[in-house]
């Protein structure tokens, strides 16, 4: 077969061409960013991820090019954003569809359409069949479609590429089977085969099932709150049930997956999804919760000015640098709409300053900061828990022992 395009270079498409490089398939990694594009080719990664340097350099020594253009051949994989629409809660496809069109302006007959961007089930049926009949082509003889939904998480990209299990759905065992020998070629997992519409509603279920279990967690934290518990002490006595694994409480749900997928499912079956629907509620509402929790500890120890309030954590999740969907700037999206400018904001993972009050100095952020609010439970945080000794401290995310005057979430 031919070289492999990678279609889309973000925190999903990038990784993954960079795996098939080094591993030994010929890879063209292709992106409309030319800004983008033009820094990997200067040999530059765009984001920070453990172990992603090493295996950028080992893809390089291997050939994988990069471009702004996709290339005639006849294997292609689609990583590109899939958001939902917020009016309707259905996926917003035009991404999927621009990527579909633009391949089959390109590909050789015959050529093999990986989908790995997370999609709704039926998507691939609604939105990308009619494109390539529209062009002219016959689905399973000219054009072969199939979709192997990712399943990492940022921060341990390349541990969970390598390792976890993988589902490919395609019309045919036949393609499936194809698309198979390119995944194994570095992964280790299971890879299981199935038809699209199936592997399309894995992954979004995979997601859901996880939100709804952190909605149960959440839901613990604020009846412990109210009946003066812990709900970590809680948790940890449940879980020691050989058949309950319950999550940890968090103050919200972020990142493009776990706060994105299941609203594919609200969008697409209103009528049936009432335990979804209440999950997606509980999470969507912790970032308030949050704010009003840190509202009577200010009250309680005398702080008037959110001046003297310092978020710490921007990302949506540890140790990582994406702020896709972040629970700290739904906080800071909700003082907006009280004209609040004072809160502080600190993040080591986020090199750039990104929203009013933020600083790139650890020093100015505690100093400033009677009471902090730790958002993320960032290793640097840990490292550095002495600093907190004198603090008025509110912990989200059960990492902190110790502190002038500790609560919880």
């Amino acid at each position: 077969m031919g070289k492999l395009n990678i279609v889309g270079l973000g925190y999903i498409g990038l990784p993954t061409g960079l795996m098939f490089a080094a591993n030994g398939i010929e890879v063209v990694g292709t992106d409309l960013n030319k800004e983008l594009v033009k820094t990997l080719q200067n040999k530059k990664l765009t984001f920070e991820e453990n172990g992603l340097q090493e295996l950028f350099e080992k893809a390089l020594d291997e050939g994988i090019t990069f471009s702004d253009s996709l290339i005639k051949t006849d294997r292609y994989i689609i990583t590109v954003p899939t958001p939902y629409i917020k009016e309707n809660k259905k996926i917003e496809a035009k991404y999927v569809i621009a990527a579909v069109s633009q391949v089959l302006d390109v590909c050789e007959r015959g050529a093999i359409v990986v989908i790995e961007s997370t999609i709704s089930p039926g998507t691939i049926d609604k939105f990308v069949r009619p494109i390539v009949e529209e062009k002219g082509f016959i689905i399973g003889k000219d054009i072969h479609l199939a979709h192997a939904p990712e399943r990492i998480i940022p921060g341990n990209m390349v541990f969970e590429l390598k390792n976890n299990s993988r589902t490919i759905g395609a019309d045919s065992p036949e393609i499936a089977e194809k698309i198979k020998s390119w995944y194994k070629s570095f992964c280790d997992g299971d890879i299981v085969t199935t038809n699209i519409k199936t592997a399309e509603m894995s992954k979004v279920v995979e997601n859901t099932f996880r939100d709804i279990n952190i909605a149960f967690a959440n839901e613990l934290a604020k009846i412990c709150d109210r009946e003066g518990m812990n709900v970590y002490e809680l948790i940890k006595i449940a879980n020691k049930h050989p058949r309950v694994n319950i999550l940890q409480p968090g103050p919200g749900v972020g990142g493009h997956c776990i706060s994105v997928d299941p609203w594919f499912l609200v969008g697409d079956y209103p009528d049936i999804v009432d335990i979804i629907l209440a999950a997606r509620h509980v999470n969507d509402g912790m970032p308030d919760y949050v704010i009003g929790k840190m509202g009577k500890i200010m009250r309680e120890n005398g702080i008037d000015d959110l001046s003297e309030v310092g978020l710490y954590g921007l990302t949506y999740k540890e140790n990582v640098d994406d702020l896709r969907e972040s629970p700290t700037l739904q906080m800071l999206e909700r003082f907006k709409k009280y004209f609040v400018k004072g809160v502080n904001v600190y993040d080591p993972m986020v090199k750039e300053n990104k929203v009013l009050g933020q600083t790139q100095d650890f020093g100015e952020f505690i100093e400033k900061s009677k009471l902090i609010v730790v958002l993320v439970g960032h290793q640097h945080l840990k490292d550095n828990l002495d600093i907190l000794k004198s603090k008025i401290v509110l912990d989200t995310r059960n990492i902190i022992e110790t502190a002038g005057k500790l609560y919880k979430l």
